[in-house]
């Protein structure tokens, strides 16, 4: 399938090339984080979501206005049925250099099974979010992880030849106190590390984000009484800004959207699992790229991706306090795609 196009490459209103595209192939999750999830979760019917056929056409159409990295996400994405078949076709494009990257963010549960097939498709570097590496905590955080299956999986990527960084969500009087062990940790294991603050995304049910919010600012105060952190001009292409841990060789990540805002660099767009591109993770704005695909063909996907473009906004209205416990925004994070 070629990926010649007919289009610019794409900029937002603030001068912005949107190189990145963040997918979520399915809601679906074998875990149910506590600040990610309810418990008794209603999922989308599989009727609503897209064929892997679909989104695979609507990456190429990003491909072709300048998109060079795509990052699958859920819910769990290697939990979609076939989704290797995705991984892939996208694969080869990073061979043929129509990519630069294809990654996936994955909660570690099925790497043991698949982590040699993903670096024979291409993929290089895969990102595992682990909150804590006490495995009665894991338990209660994930509410059905398994914290040795996990790690199993870490193992077997490593061997499979993958780069892996791990993910943390900082969470106020859960792991506050583990971050510098888990920072250790990854020196040891040789893998970079990136804290995230919890966002305001979705019910999740009797859990409250207020009680869980745990700036990283502070936590990058408490980190620098035990190493040595130098600021990096390195970026990923992401949201996060990076330290050298001098004890560990290690880069640390910080990802703020609560006590730093990180919208000036943005680069990426988010597509849904049943074809909505959100413009702006912390905003409801959106474009149904679904119906402008099977409604209208590919030209009229390129027209609706080129006008959502034209709405991106400058930032986020993310907010945790008091006053504002309930989510900034409805959906989960598991259907927007992280």
């Amino acid at each position: 399938m070629t990926t010649t196009s007919t289009i610019s490459p794409l900029i937002d209103p603030y001068g912005r090339p949107i190189e990145y595209l963040r997918v979520s192939v399915t809601d679906r999750c074998d875990f149910r984080c506590v600040y990610c999830m309810a418990e008794n979760m209603t999922f989308l019917p599989k009727a609503d979501l897209l064929t892997l056929e679909e989104l695979e056409v609507v990456c190429r159409r990003f491909m072709a206005v300048g998109t060079r990295k795509i990052r699958l996400t859920g819910g769990e994405p290697l939990v979609r049925r076939n989704i290797m078949h995705l991984i892939e076709n996208l694969g080869a494009e990073v061979g043929r250099g129509n990519l630069d990257e294809i990654t996936v963010t994955t909660n570690g549960s099925q790497l043991h099974k698949m982590a040699d097939d993903l670096y024979r498709a291409g993929m290089r570097r895969v990102n595992v979010s682990i909150d804590t590496l006490d495995a009665d905590k894991f338990k209660h955080i994930t509410r059905w992880g398994d914290l040795n299956k996990v790690l199993d999986g870490i193992d077997a990527a490593r061997s499979a030849g993958l780069e892996i960084k791990l993910n943390a969500v900082a969470l106020k009087d859960f792991n506050d106190e583990e971050l510098g062990d888990m920072v250790a940790w990854c020196g040891e294991m040789g893998v970079d590390m990136t804290i995230i603050e919890v966002m305001p995304m979705g019910d999740i049910g009797s859990e409250n984000r207020v009680d869980q919010y745990l700036p990283v600012s502070l936590v990058r105060a408490n980190l620098a009484k035990r190493f040595t952190l130098t600021d990096l001009d390195y970026r990923s292409g992401g949201p996060a800004r990076y330290v050298e841990v001098k004890e560990t060789g290690r880069k640390l990540g910080f990802i703020t959207p609560l006590s730093h805002n990180f919208c000036e660099s943005c680069n990426r767009v988010r597509l849904t699992c049943t074809g909505m591109l959100y413009m702006c993770l912390g905003q409801d704005d959106s474009a149904d790229l679904s119906a402008a695909l099977r409604q209208h063909g590919v030209d009229g996907l390129d027209a609706a991706i080129v006008e959502a473009i034209g709405r991106k906004p400058k930032g986020h209205d993310f907010i945790i306090d008091r006053r504002h416990s309930a989510p900034a925004v409805s959906r989960h994070m598991s259907v927007t795609g992280g």
